[in-house]
């Protein structure tokens, strides 16, 4: 990955590069522009009296427009951002026009964009940017004020009688401004899926993460203004943070620090492209929001800044071992460290007499409920317990970490006493409820609550009642389907050892998302209703505007890194992978996949085929090949998959005897591994 040489950033200067990850068939999925500076792909149609529509495609020449209410709208082909330019040729004294912008097809008109602003029942909020240009020729640019963060449609619309001549048509995209070459991932994925109507799927998908969110991440003052824009407008220069470039919710919107959608958003930008320095400029200004007496962190970053969540307050704890696993950047977190602690003794401080937080932040992903002794919240905190077991260990905290590490094992405890509802298989929502919800019990199996493997395949099993053609419904949140919890879901479901189940999602819910003529088919949507429709959240704070859904949000990007985690089985297990993990899933009926990604340590790669089988639906291979390519200096330990049928395996072209362990420690560099 090619940083932009020496760029002088807000608090920070960024000065490096570093490895690319090989060349092969993926690169062509790789949606990420050539340029930063794109031009339009395709007409998407047009009306009134426009000539030559089809020379602004790859700017092969003059189009116009030659009557008042005249429009053209045109294609990007993908989810892009940034600021319209174009050429002004022959305009008539007193002419105007306006620019309306979508993400979805279902709102190309002429009269309004999708709305970013603000979410309204007329889904026009955010009209038009309408353009004077009074007897004016040569090169507009849109005001940075004005910027689209995310848009695939351009309408241009003619408010003149006399004809408006235009050329050059074209979009200086605004997202990544730190890299020079948006394409040069540090790393892949690859793998034919022979389940999926396009073999390709898997490999798209992970793609399609890795873009999505690159599209969040942005300039420092880019952010959606607050107070909102009034309706007719939006206005994108308002100030995210301490630092930039820095990690967003969305491209079109929110477009400011969420800390619990980078739950799932930063592993997918670690497993691609290694671009961690936004996620570290958005870490640091969620710390320097702390409260300084209470200890609580904001829920959003500026300038929505909102406060009130017990939950996101636990998902930058969660982030900050998450970005230091990945980074090993020791100077940062010693920086953060006093916040760090006062935030997490927050949260303890809440922990009562019944040995659970009685959670009293309310605000959260949209989900309903989760108040006081609630199974999501207290899941959410055993995570922020035995992450700070590890986090303080590492700052050499030994008696810190003692306590954390008692304090975790004292609340798994409560937990599955106050949760677990045994006619249901599965953790019910509060003790007063039998609801079921999918976020604690995915997080349940995910962070390792659970206390046996069978209580794991129960929760597994029954998270699948919830389905339906489309994926899960959510029981918290009634007729909505949401990439973000369903992305730990897909997690949990590799966890349980349900290889399939977990691709059966994949191909439901993401496979949905990237081929319905509703959405942008390129990156993520921010969720959808249970029959498919974009009115996410209509009665449940989006006032019933299907225009304003994201069309590009990193909270849904979660296949990415699971497809790393899981099907390839690579994980770091020490920070930048000084030690690893391979324990590769084939049960998911994929007959090879290989990937990698990079640390500051060196390349980590593993690739694998398996032999006279695929291991789909729990049935037996015949064999099992693996590669693996982990940096000198490193180790790790390979856990040989279930479900191959062999008498002895070889390493490294040695012979192992059928008694041995299945787990194989290694050294870093390149070995091999036959069954």
């Amino acid at each position: 990955m090619k940083l932009c040489s020496c760029l002088l950033l807000p608090l920070l200067w960024v000065c490096s590069s570093s490895a690319s990850a090989p060349n092969g068939p993926w690169d062509t999925f790789n949606l990420a522009p050539e340029s930063k500076t794109v031009y339009p792909k395709a007409i998407h149609s047009s009306q009134g009296s426009v000539k030559n529509a089809n020379l602004l495609v790859k700017n092969k020449g003059k189009a116009s427009l030659s009557s008042n209410g005249s429009w053209v709208a045109l294609d990007f082909g993908i989810e892009i951002g940034g600021l319209i330019s174009l050429n002004l040729n022959n305009i008539p004294t007193e002419s105007s026009f306006s620019l309306s912008f979508t993400e979805s097809p279902s709102f190309i008109r002429p009269s309004a964009s999708d709305d970013s602003s603000f979410p309204s029942a007329n889904t026009t909020y955010d009209g038009v940017l309408s353009v004077d240009v009074t007897a004016k020729t040569g090169y507009w640019t849109q005001p940075a004020s004005s910027l689209r963060g995310g848009f695939r449609y351009l309408t241009i619309v003619s408010n003149s009688a006399s004809t408006i001549t235009l050329s050059n048509v074209s979009c200086a995209i605004s997202f990544v401004p730190h890299l020079e070459d948006m394409r040069d991932y540090s790393g892949y994925f690859y793998a034919k899926d022979p389940l999926s109507k396009d073999a390709d799927f898997l490999t798209k998908l992970w793609y399609s993460g890795a873009y999505t969110v690159q599209t969040n991440t942005v300039a420092l003052n880019s952010g959606r203004h607050v107070p909102f824009a009034p309706a007719g407008s939006w206005e994108n220069d308002a100030t995210l943070g301490v630092a930039g470039p820095i990690i967003v919710d969305g491209a079109k919107r929110d477009r400011a620090v969420w800390p619990g959608d980078m739950g799932i958003a930063v592993p997918a930008q670690f497993v691609s492209t290694n671009d961690l320095v936004p996620t570290r400029n958005a870490l640091s200004t969620m710390f320097a929001a702390i409260n300084p007496k209470t200890g609580a962190l904001p829920e959003s970053g500026p300038p929505l800044s909102q406060q009130g969540s017990d939950t996101y307050h636990a998902w930058t704890l969660i982030g900050t071992y998450n970005y230091y696993l990945f980074s090993g950047d020791t100077a940062w977190l010693q920086n953060v460290w006093t916040n760090y602690t006062k935030a997490v003794a927050f949260l303890e401080g809440k922990v009562d007499s019944t040995g659970l937080m009685d959670v009293t932040g309310l605000r959260d992903w949209a989900r309903q409920g989760g108040g006081g002794y609630n199974a999501e919240g207290n899941a959410i905190l055993y995570k922020v317990l035995t992450t700070a077991t590890d986090l303080a260990k590492y700052m050499n905290l030994t008696s810190l970490s003692s306590a954390w590490a008692q304090n975790a094992t004292a609340l798994k405890s409560k937990f599955n006493d106050a949760f677990w509802l045994e006619s249901a298989g599965m953790y019910r929502d509060n003790q007063t409820t039998a609801l079921c919800p999918q976020d604690a019990n995915s997080f349940a199996v995910l962070f390792n609550l659970t206390t046996s493997e069978e209580q794991k395949n129960l929760v597994s099993e029954n998270l699948e009642m919830n389905w339906n053609e489309l994926g899960p419904v959510a029981p918290e949140l009634p007729d909505t389907i949401s990439p973000f919890i369903s992305g730990f879901e897909i997690q949990a479901h590799f966890e349980a050892g349900n290889d399939a189940r977990a691709l059966d999602l994949i191909r439901r819910t993401w496979g949905y998302m990237l081929t319905t003529n509703l959405s942008v088919q390129s990156t993520l949507l921010e969720g959808f209703t249970a029959n498919g429709s974009l009115a996410y959240r209509y009665n449940h704070g989006y006032n019933d505007d299907p225009a304003y859904t994201s069309h590009s949000h990193g909270w849904s990007s979660g296949p990415t890194p699971a497809l790393t985690f899981y099907v390839l089985g690579l994980t770091l297990t020490a920070p930048q992978g000084k030690t690893w993990a391979i324990s590769p899933h084939i049960g998911g009926g994929l007959p090879a996949a290989e990937g990698g990604f990079e640390t500051n340590l060196g390349w980590f790669g593993v690739k694998w085929t398996t032999l006279g089988g695929s291991g789909g639906g729990g049935s037996e291979v015949e064999g099992f090949s693996l590669s693996v390519d982990t940096p000198e200096g490193t180790s790790g330990v390979v856990t040989l998959p279930d479900g191959v049928v062999s008498e002895s395996y070889m390493v490294d072209g040695v012979r192992v005897g059928a008694r041995a362990s299945r787990s194989i420690t290694l050294i870093g560099g390149r070995h091999s591994i036959q069954i």
